[in-house]
């Protein structure tokens, strides 16, 4: 624990200074490492007692609640309601819809008895006599259960659609974790909807994908691309899986979420069908859609810096950050007096602001709110005071700005609204030049190894797709809804290209 600072402490001041400026790793030379650092370093996040897991500290759950909020209401607009479901999935359901086992099949964390008990030699050991007749699932994603009620509540067209979301955890054993981007449990939103004809499930599918772009480029200032996924990178389970996939400020690619046209599987599975208008009985179509924590860590990948974080001001916890430079308590009384009109301006307008009264140096501070992403520094010392003005200091760019005491309320949501726009600006132009179009194969292997996106022809082939994969450790990220496969050659095979595809390899 760092000490407060004290003016007239040389030995104080000299520790401080040696734990700021120890910084954090570059992320232009250790990009892992770099990420590791912030994600604990501005406390958004922690490690679990098991190896896997991870502990959302409070900074990081506001920024969690702040994207579930602003998707929450998206969904809400567009007709659907949240409901819960158990975390506690028989066995058995999973038997009836066998591609889905088999995709989930290695990540699945099995209950098979129900009770501890106390052993003179051992301790505590699990009580064998409390063994399950049928062993349960912690839920890996919930279309079995879903589905099981389904078939309960649905009998006739009358009782479609039935359009339900919920927000819950999720486990799948992960072997290679990392915070926020894999582990081994995360918190998601997961919507499961249930259709009378195969035109509505696919609208669905498209709309909730559109919406899930909205929330990455207008609210995340993540640039996606927006497209279909490939046979064998499709959902375990769905007819056709689509995806948003953004770009890291390493040049991977990260899949922020999907939406998954399920057709008739899991009714057919399940056994699940209705009458129709015509009195005839048919199977139910069916979409499931889901984007998780990892969407902090695409916030943190695609857009910190050598600093830390730096946080789109819609999603940010704090939007601006006050920092008072005082030396006692009189002149604490003066600022608090100087801010008093600026606080009631931001409850006003909303602004999320933060005072940081803590003993810390200036200097201290700066580093601290830096690292945490905070999208507008504000400073106020006796000088400040003297001329009636505030600085203000912008996480998107090295710049301090000064201005009047007077408009400074008129004008910080406008330079909110400006950061949100450069953030996202940046993070373009950053994608733009490091995408790169090729018809050789050579060229393709090069720019895999130095980082970056390869948008090229594709012959169609599962062989293709995985000789490619196997040489490269690329994927097709997705065949983009705006791809020109016309007059392309497949960059593997050389034969007339079926789709334009991107390539990359990814988190």
């Amino acid at each position: 624990m760092v000490e407060a600072f004290d003016p007239g402490n040389f030995a104080v001041n000299v520790f401080i200074y040696i734990v700021m400026s120890k910084g954090i790793p570059n992320p232009e030379k250790d990009f892992s490492g770099w990420y590791k650092q912030v994600v604990t370093r501005a406390e958004l996040a922690d490690y679990g007692p098991v190896k896997g897991t991870m502990v959302i500290r409070p900074y990081g759950f506001q920024l969690w609640e702040n994207i579930k909020n602003i998707f929450d209401h998206m969904i809400k607009e567009s007709g659907h309601t949240n409901a819960y479901f158990p975390l506690l999935i028989p066995k058995s359901f999973f038997a009836q819809e066998a591609k889905h086992i088999e995709g989930f099949a290695k990540e699945c964390a099995v209950v098979t008895h129900t009770r501890l008990k106390a052993d003179e030699e051992k301790g505590i050991i699990v009580d064998p006599e409390s063994r399950l007749e049928e062993e349960l699932i912690i839920r890996p994603t919930s279309e079995t259960v879903v589905w099981s009620m389904y078939k309960k509540w649905i009998q006739s067209y009358r009782d479609l659609p039935i359009l339900i979301n919920q927000w819950v955890n999720v486990v799948r054993w992960e072997m290679r974790t990392r915070l926020f981007l894999r582990t081994t449990e995360f918190l998601w939103q997961e919507g499961h909807t249930a259709h009378a004809t195969e035109e509505e499930a696919q609208k669905e599918t498209l709309d909730i994908l559109e919406l899930y772009r909205q929330l990455a480029e207008d609210y995340l200032a993540i640039p996606v691309f927006t497209g279909l996924k490939t046979e064998s990178e499709k959902f375990a389970g769905a007819e056709k899986t689509y995806c948003i996939e953004a770009m890291m400020r390493d040049k991977r690619a990260l899949q922020a979420g999907t939406s998954h046209n399920l057709g008739q599987n899991f009714a057919k599975a399940f056994g699940v069908t209705f009458q129709t208008e015509h009195n005839q009985e048919e199977f139910v179509w069916a979409t499931s859609w889901g984007v998780s924590t990892r969407l902090i860590g695409a916030v943190i990948l695609a857009h910190g810096d050598k600093k830390g974080l730096r946080i789109p001001p819609r999603i940010a916890p704090v939007q601006v950050v006050i920092v008072p430079i005082i030396r006692d308590n009189d002149q604490r009384s003066d600022v608090q007096k100087y801010l008093e009109p600026i606080i009631n301006g931001f409850a006003e307008t909303g602004v999320r602001y933060h005072i940081d009264w803590t003993d810390n140096s200036p200097g201290f501070k700066f580093n601290e709110w830096e690292m945490k992403g905070v999208p507008l520094r504000m400073e106020v010392g006796p000088r400040d005071m003297a001329e009636g003005n505030v600085i203000l200091a912008r996480r998107d760019m090295d710049k301090k700005i000064s201005f009047s005491c007077e408009n400074v309320n008129e004008k910080i949501p406008t330079i909110l609204e400006k950061i949100q726009q450069s953030l996202y600006a940046q993070a373009l132009a950053f994608r733009n030049e490091n995408i790169h179009t090729t018809n050789s194969y050579d060229e393709l292997k090069q720019i895999i190894n130095e980082g970056g996106f390869v948008r090229c022809g594709w012959d169609g082939l599962d062989k293709t797709e995985t000789a490619v994969k196997e040489e490269t450790k690329a994927t097709i990220r997705c065949i983009p809804f705006d791809e020109q496969p016309k007059d392309l050659t497949c960059v593997y095979s050389g034969k007339p290209a079926k789709h334009e595809v991107i390539y990359a390899k990814a988190y």
